[in-house]
């Protein structure tokens, strides 16, 4: 249990979001019911966040080979035209969501940042364990990449995802720079875990308000591996492996997560090995906020940071500051 009072700590708005969570699902994210439960719970909760929102140009529901059968994924297109493309890897542990569940997130992504976003259903654990899920969205880019003139894409992918998805995305970015994959523009990443065994915030935060205590924690890190030997892995273990040669980072952390030291670290890593990023705290919000759009405006920002992220970068490549950007002072002053 937290040391600190963290709900006194949070903002009326995300408040707000917990207790409309608590209206719908009830205690939604304890571990200690069937994983059948979790799942059902997950599912209708999250069904409120994602009514209403952005109106894409098109969607389509697509089904792309894997490495152990078909994965499903979801093309959200913005509007006409060669566009880039933003995977989106989902959050939920591990264990929780599909492409429905954050669906609004990527609609959003897709509308703010102007990207082709492709949602991947990977297999989910304890199903499926450690590295499947990663092999899998390396598979989509490939696909992805095989197939951009088809699909109106530019040629260029990034990565994006939120909590356990942010920690796909990173851990699909470093595999597929060391299998020699599609190379990645750009890494979105919201709140993930990305290898810290123990932190002063995960001593001082996670309660049963957000489903993040130490036990939790344990629990959907022991569903998604096999065996001790994955946890020493560099694509589990990111802040201990090598870092370098990624595409720019946007790094997205909430201020009273458990996991935001891994967002800290991450930061610094970053920097270390010279790679374009940049570190957003967001104030009295808790790991997950990004689902609460529909109340809570750190989370509509924090999905506009990441898309003018997105776009800044973009525009630095090209050379042209004000190309499909913002006037966002960072798409000059990014490193390439």
């Amino acid at each position: 249990m937290a040391v600190l009072d963290v709900l006194a700590r949070t903002s009326p708005r995300q408040l707000e979001a917990l207790a409309i969570q608590e209206r719908l699902a009830g205690d939604a994210f304890a571990t200690d019911a069937p994983l059948a439960t979790m799942r059902e719970r997950y599912t209708v909760e999250r069904a409120f966040w994602n009514e209403g929102g952005p109106v894409m140009d098109r969607t389509d529901d697509d089904v792309v080979p894997g490495p152990a059968g078909p994965v499903a994924v979801r093309v959200h297109r913005p509007g006409p035209g060669r566009r880039g493309c933003l995977v989106y890897l989902h959050g939920g542990g591990f264990v929780l969501g599909n492409l429905d569940t954050h669906d609004r997130i990527m609609r959003t992504l897709a509308e703010r940042s102007g990207a082709v976003v492709v949602g991947v259903d990977y297999t989910l654990s304890p199903e499926a364990k450690f590295p499947r899920a990663i092999h899998e969205a390396g598979a989509v880019v490939a696909w992805l990449a095989e197939r951009a003139d088809d699909l109106g894409l530019d040629g260029t992918i990034s990565l994006a995802g939120d909590s356990g998805g942010a920690m796909l995305a990173l851990a699909t970015a470093t595999w597929l720079r060391d299998t020699g994959g599609p190379a990645i523009e750009q890494l979105l990443l919201y709140y993930g875990m990305y290898g810290l065994a123990d932190s002063a915030s995960r001593r001082l935060y996670g309660g049963p308000w957000d489903g993040l205590t130490r036990e939790d924690l344990a629990y959907y890190l022991d569903a998604y591996t096999g065996g001790p030997d994955d946890l020493a892995s560099p694509y589990l273990d990111l802040l201990a492996s090598d870092l370098s040669g990624l595409g720019a980072c946007f790094v997205a952390a909430a201020e009273l997560d458990p996991l935001i030291d891994d967002s800290v670290l991450l930061d610094r890593v970053l920097a270390e090995v010279g790679t374009a990023h940049e570190l957003r705290v967001y104030d009295g919000v808790l790991h997950g906020f990004l689902h609460h759009s529909r109340v809570l405006p750190e989370a509509l920002q924090a999905l506009t940071d990441g898309a003018d992220f997105y776009r800044a970068y973009r525009a630095h490549l090209a050379g042209d500051a004000t190309e499909g950007a913002t006037d966002d002072p960072r798409a000059a002053s990014l490193p390439s």
